[in-house]
């Protein structure tokens, strides 16, 4: 089928490449040049493991071009809709500027027949208002929904291998035109055995939201814990083993550490609490306002913990952070924890050296006032305390009795808690972990 992807971002680029490794002849379409450039070019603008050689591979069996006309998209049975929504400044509120000016772009390129499918996270209705603009401009044409529920650091993976796929169409029904189509482009995955269901567009705009609302209360509820731990002279992971057994609640997603970040769960939950104001029922999730104030509340508690590692003043200490990305695998540093806490101590007087495998220049773009280091070595030479605050697996695997010979004070707080405390102390470190002992 020839598809079209409209916005090429992280989203974007990825389903794009991944549609095209599903057989598909792929145009992805961008406003921005350069980007579209770099994508042209078999180079990801961004890292996620395995797509630029995926991007490589499609383009070189002729399947996958980029394109920043929006012209490109005539002749396309299928048009996915990949653009940001970003929150409102100042507000809490989707910011849907991206989403309108795609679909309200592809509007003369449609013909009968045609789909037009939002991937992008969305406010409930917005897909009821969209599909009046498509129905009036081409009433042979459809909108569905078709949330996406990828994972930085794995999202090839879960394009090509998701766990479930949800099509949203006007009328909530198997027989409209607009699943066939979609049954059609997800075939290998379908016969493989990945669940679909088919719902009206409000319930398919509420699965994304709802979904990182429920996975950002689990992370706040045990982070909750954490704190109490503190208090009571507990251990969360300890806790959490216990009560993740229960099959009713699982053990993922309870890792206490210093709370989410990145460019989908504090927009997304903050953006559902606005709708559900808008729509007369923000008493239904009063909660996620506590869950919010909690995961904030966890950078300001590392600060409070460095601090007491560091013997009740951070004035001059060298503090060396251990990650910049908001999680491991990736380059986003949108909302990363580690990254507003590095500044939060050096705003307090701490020398702070940030490094990261991956997302050192994205990093310095957004906080160009903190000192980088690409070189681990060098990042951690003469340290008065060490913060692991993304869980790179070479900080996991770093050896406490080599690096205790680079430091100046053998202090180590694990923000994510995946070190071997034990081991850290026998290698004479003082070792400090969140909700732990």
């Amino acid at each position: 089928m020839r598809i079209s992807v409209i916005g090429c971002g992280y989203l974007g680029a990825v389903h794009a490449a991944c549609m095209a490794k599903l057989g598909h002849d792929v145009v992805g379409i961008d406003v921005d040049a350069r980007k579209i450039e770099e994508l042209a070019a078999g180079r990801a603008p961004f890292y996620e493991p395995a797509l630029e050689e995926l991007l490589k591979e499609v383009q070189e069996k002729g399947r996958l071009s980029f394109s920043t006309d929006l012209a490109a998209a005539e002749g396309s049975k299928l048009h996915f809709v990949c653009v940001g929504t970003p929150q409102k400044k100042g507000e809490n509120a989707a910011d849907l500027t991206f989403v309108d000016a795609a679909v309200k772009g592809l509007l003369p390129y449609l013909a009968p027949g045609d789909v037009v499918v939002g991937k992008s996270t969305v406010p409930v209705g917005t897909a009821g208002r969209l599909a009046e603009l498509v129905q009036a401009q081409q009433p042979g044409a459809h909108l569905a929904w078709n949330p996406e529920f990828l994972r930085e650091g794995h999202a090839v993976s879960d394009t090509l291998s998701p766990d479930r796929f949800v099509y949203g169409v006007s009328d909530g029904s198997e027989d409209h035109p607009a699943v066939s189509i979609l049954d059609e482009v997800y075939s290998t995955s379908i016969a493989s055995g990945t669940p679909r269901l088919v719902t009206d567009h409000p319930t398919a705009e509420l699965v994304k939201t709802a979904a990182n609302s429920f996975l950002a209360t689990k992370i706040s509820f045990i982070n909750a814990m954490a704190e109490l731990c503190e208090a009571a002279g507990a251990d969360v992971t300890q806790l959490a083993d216990a009560i993740g057994i229960d099959d009713r609640i699982g053990r993922k997603f309870l890792n206490a550490g210093i709370g989410f970040g990145g460019g989908c769960l504090p927009k997304d939950i903050r953006a559902f609490m606005a709708r559900a104001g808008e729509l007369g029922a923000d008493q239904a999730l009063t909660f996620l306002r506590e869950v919010d104030a909690i995961n904030m509340r966890r950078r300001s508690r590392v600060v409070e913990l460095t601090r007491e590692l560091c013997g009740g003043s951070l004035l001059g200490a060298r503090i060396t952070v251990l990650g910049a990305a908001f999680k491991p695998d990736s380059d986003d540093v949108r909302d990363s924890p580690a990254l507003s806490i590095a500044a939060q101590l050096q705003l307090q007087g701490a020398v702070v050296t940030v490094t990261d495998p991956k997302a050192l220049p994205n990093a310095a773009r957004r906080f160009p006032e903190l000192q980088y280091e690409t070189d681990t070595s060098a990042a951690v030479l003469k340290a008065d305390a060490l913060l692991l605050l993304t869980e790179w697996q070479e900080y996991r695997d770093l050896n406490p009795y080599e690096l205790v010979e680079s430091v100046s004070s053998p202090r180590v707080l694990d923000g994510r808690n995946v070190l071997d405390a034990a081991k850290w102390r026998a290698a004479g470190w003082i070792y400090r972990g969140l909700g732990r002992p």
